[in-house]
């Protein structure tokens, strides 16, 4: 017998992943990866996509993502063609996302199966269900495949092109049916179901936490979401690119991030119709989105306390207080407090209000008084006992589970996660700016509050840097919009997907054009969706309180999950 330790398997690094050059990636050498299992290759704005068949898609994307390193599902898109169903994979690393692929895969109209990728990507669950739910593909091997957003009685499938909308949708009494009947009981059962909202302080009227506790502890916790389902891509894909869409976006993540929500958009808008942005529009652009992701941590902070704390605390109005003068700024420049509507295809909707010096002023008086508000509510907050008592070791995410559930923003960067789209998918001014990405590595509830309260802090040395050049830049230069078409219409079957760093996370946009001044499909990828899917693992073996904390420190909007 030889002495010799056998060799571990060593995971995939970027210096041995299959197709990686210096170049970028060699999408043959993917290709001949996959080898007979690859049906045809096809050309999307950014990206290649890659068609294989509805029965290998696991052994595929158990491949790419082992030897090829693709350890992030950023989205699942569904749709119905005339002659076809289609589910996208869209894959990315989260050690370089500009490394982008699609997996696509047909399945025929009479048949539409295609094996499920929740073995390998877990946040394939709730992607596939959402398909199955608005699209009607069913996915093999998949392990709840059922609806999620609309109700268990919905007949049809919204999304298909067969879907009947004069159809009377009834939802029977047996769904608000007590779950705990009789004959769900069991007579030497130890655990105990729990409904933990909708109409609950830590759920807000929008989110039901379906809850079995064995003793004081949480042995398993169900996400009902659909309470706020407005048909939000259903919306876009009845509006113009050019005007009707932009509105929207403010209405998904609706609390502080519009601006953020309305460059999700832009960027994926502006890439399929290969529309330029002016220099000056863009250092707008970033310091308005600055200003809403400041506005959005000091409200996940206060709102976090009331969750940690349990009643209305002095946290929470010094950070609505500070948000308020900041909401006030955003108010200057856009016109609105909320739904700003300021970004253009192209650019924004105005320069800076007159006049400059005021507007300079009241935002750098903001700036100034940050160091010592933020020190403030570290004194409050961070180096609070109890605060510290309810937080640290609690609801732990692992990074490995944090990468399988797709998690991004705070909550990723908060399990040791350096991924920050600013940083590693340059897009707007980040790139020339001096800043830092925030990560911590505790895991739990407390590392997330950190890397949201030294996120303010960087946001607000990018908003300097882009008041110093907005002071400089020269009268004569002051471009905020390119010239762009009165009707886009791009070229039929382009398809794209675009990302920008959203306040949660990851927000998502994947366009499909017809050759139409609207598109064919329109989806929104919301890294709320995919963050709150992370919840069990969090919550599991924790007492209920630990779940709502858990809970608060993912910081969703409901909006943005159901949209």
């Amino acid at each position: 017998m030889s002495l010799e330790e056998p060799e571990a398997d060593l995971p995939t690094t970027e210096e041995t992943a299959v197709g990686v050059t210096d170049d970028g990636l060699d999408y043959d050498e993917l290709a001949d990866l996959l080898g007979d299992r690859l049906l045809d290759r096809e050309e999307h704005v950014n990206a290649e996509g890659f068609v294989v068949r509805p029965d290998q898609v696991q052994s595929v994307l158990f491949d790419l993502r082992d030897e090829a390193g693709f350890d992030h599902c950023s989205c699942v898109t569904a749709q119905e063609y005339d002659d076809r169903y289609e589910s996208i994979y869209h894959l990315k690393k989260y050690d370089d996302p500009t490394q982008e692929l699609s997996v696509v895969v047909p399945s025929p109209k009479d048949d539409p199966h295609n094996e499920s990728a929740n073995p390998v990507y877990r946040t394939a669950d709730w992607h596939e269900r959402e398909a199955y739910d608005l699209v009607g593909i069913e996915y093999d091997d998949h392990p709840d495949l059922r609806r999620i957003l609309l109700p268990e009685t919905w007949q049809g499938h919204p999304l298909s092109q067969d879907f009947d909308q004069t159809e009377p949708q009834v939802v029977t009494l047996r769904e608000h049916a007590n779950p705990l009947q009789e004959d769900h009981r069991a007579d030497d059962a130890d655990t105990m179901f729990v409904n933990i909202g909708p109409h609950h302080p830590a759920t807000h009227g929008v989110l039901h936490l379906k809850t079995v506790l064995d003793g004081e502890q949480v042995a398993d916790v169900e996400s009902d979401i659909g309470y706020l389902h407005r048909c939000e891509e259903q919306m876009c894909q009845q509006g113009t690119y050019r005007h009707q869409i932009m509105p929207y976006p403010d209405r998904w993540d609706y609390i502080s991030a519009g601006i953020l929500n309305e460059w999700a958009y832009a960027r994926a808008a502006e890439d399929l119709a290969d529309i330029e942005v002016p220099e000056y529009a863009q250092v707008l652009r970033t310091m308005s989105a600055e200003l809403c992701r400041i506005a959005s941590h000091l409200l996940a902070l206060g709102t976090f306390a009331l969750d940690v704390y349990g009643d209305f605390t002095a946290i929470f109005m010094y950070a609505v207080q500070d948000r308020e003068r900041v909401q006030n700024i955003l108010e200057d420049l856009t016109g609105q407090r909320l739904m700003f509507n300021y970004l253009r295809l192209g650019g924004v909707a105005w320069d800076l209000p007159e006049p400059r010096e005021e507007f300079f002023e009241k935002t750098r008086d903001l700036l100034d008084d940050m160091p010592e508000r933020l020190t403030e509510y570290h004194n409050l907050v961070t180096s609070n006992e109890i605060f510290q008592l309810r937080c640290v070791d609690t609801g732990v995410l692992p990074p490995e589970e944090a990468k399988s559930f797709g998690a991004t923003g705070p909550v990723a960067r908060g399990s040791g996660i350096d991924y920050d789209l600013r940083r590693d998918d340059p897009y707007g001014y980040y790139e020339e700016l001096d800043w830092d990405v925030v990560t911590e590595d505790g895991c739990d509830n407390y590392a997330r509050v950190l890397v949201r309260m030294r996120e303010v802090e960087q946001s607000a040395r990018i908003i300097e840097q882009c008041i110093d050049l907005l002071e400089d830049w020269p009268e004569d230069e002051r471009e905020i919009q390119s010239n762009v078409p009165r009707t886009l219409r791009p070229d039929p079957d382009a398809e794209v997907y675009r990302a920008v760093e959203g306040a949660k996370g990851e927000l998502g946009i994947y366009i499909r054009s017809d050759g139409t001044d609207k598109p064919a499909r329109f989806k929104i990828r919301s890294p709320c969706f995919s963050n709150l899917q992370t919840l069990p693992v969090m919550s599991e073996g924790e007492y209920v309180p630990d779940m709502i904390a858990s809970l608060g420190s993912l910081d969703i909007v409901l909006g943005e999950v159901d949209r």
